[in-house]
């Protein structure tokens, strides 16, 4: 396709790695003094406040830093402060949305909830000029730039980073530091991986699991999202040590399965759940690093594996693109659904 026939969602993935660039240069201050406050105010607790694509990312940045840290992170419905008013305790804990708009009203009416009640607040948000972002104490700018497709892929990307690079600066952990800074150009390598694989596997396909474990699992979702916005599939993430727990019961023959195995110790188990399912019949697709030989897509080392499923969501994005085209539908416009979503 020639430039002017790309779609917005093609052309806005492909951006993604300049958008790191100018969070890492644009961003690395305020995110440090960030994290220097949660330091010194003895944070134990941290409540991620967001929604849909934005969720997958809180969830993700969330489940490592109990991962490194060792503090409990989960992610808060904003409908229990503000439908429920529940009294949540405020000690020693930190709110941190994430947002793309920074808009919907129940973001900014949860944490500004949680700022009066004395807790440490920060908003990481695409538009520094949005009501989320002055509810906040703390505000990280994601500097992804404007994003005109509905289905979010920069600005997700961009969270993803800005989320590690807040563990890295807290955990002081150099060799994490080292990675993101050359981070911009192993997601140009993951841009450019061939995963078109995919795209002839699940052309024609209606239901779909994806499997991830760890925080790959919250990149699984993110696939899953994508997949049902962009390609009318009804797809499902489930972690790794779920599948037998009920979805094995799906598996029949040909039945269509994609496997995320980045590196790091959730990756054995999962190999080993992408050869139980191919037993059973399932076609399955499995997404890992080169040395994974049975691998039909190859997921770029970014040089530590906290990072690994960045670079998968940015080879991703294309292809899931490539796949909605091939299906007849256009990825910029999914049915019924609009780019800001404002919910109470």
């Amino acid at each position: 396709m020639n430039a002017r026939s790309e779609s917005l969602m093609l052309q806005e993935a492909r951006d993604a790695p300049r958008a790191v660039e100018r969070l890492l240069a644009g961003s690395g201050e305020a995110i440090d003094a960030l994290a220097h406050v949660l330091r010194q105010s003895s944070i134990r607790t941290v409540a991620t406040i967001a929604r849909g694509s934005s969720d997958h990312a809180a969830n993700f940045v969330g489940y490592l830093l109990m991962a490194r840290l060792g503090i409990v992170t989960t992610s808060l419905p904003p409908s229990v402060v503000t439908l429920h008013q529940a009294p949540i305790n405020t000690e020693c804990l930190a709110a941190i949305a994430f947002s793309q708009s920074g808009r919907s009203p129940d973001l900014i009416d949860a944490m500004m909830a949680l700022r009066v009640r004395g807790a440490v607040t920060a908003a990481f948000v695409n538009d520094v000029a949005s009501p989320l972002a002055h509810a906040a104490q703390h505000t990280i700018d994601l500097h992804a730039g404007e994003e005109r497709s509905v289905a979010a892929t920069k600005s997700f990307i961009s969270q993803l980073v800005a989320g590690v690079r807040l563990l890295a600066t807290w955990a002081q952990d150099s060799a994490l530091l080292d990675a993101l800074a050359r981070l911009p150009l192993s997601l140009d390598a993951a841009v450019r991986t061939d995963w078109s694989p995919a795209v002839e596997a699940l052309r024609s396909v209606d239901r779909l699991l994806v499997i991830g474990r760890g925080a790959g699992l919250f990149i699984a979702h993110e696939m899953a999202l994508k997949f049902k916005e962009t390609c009318g599939i009804q797809a499902e993430a489930f972690s790794g040590a779920e599948v037998k727990h009920g979805p094995m019961a799906l598996m029949e023959s040909g039945y269509p399965v994609l496997v995320i195995a980045p590196r790091g110790p959730t990756q054995r188990g999962l190999v080993e759940v992408a050869d139980e399912l191919r037993g059973r019949g399932a076609h399955v697709v499995l997404a890992a690093p080169g040395e994974i030989t049975q691998a039909q897509l190859r997921i770029v080392d970014t040089g530590h594996e906290y990072l690994d499923g960045v670079s998968a969501i940015q080879s991703f994005y294309p292809m899931v693109e490539a796949l909605a085209r091939m299906r007849g539908l256009d990825p910029d416009k999914p049915r019924h659904l609009s780019k800001v979503t404002r919910t109470q």
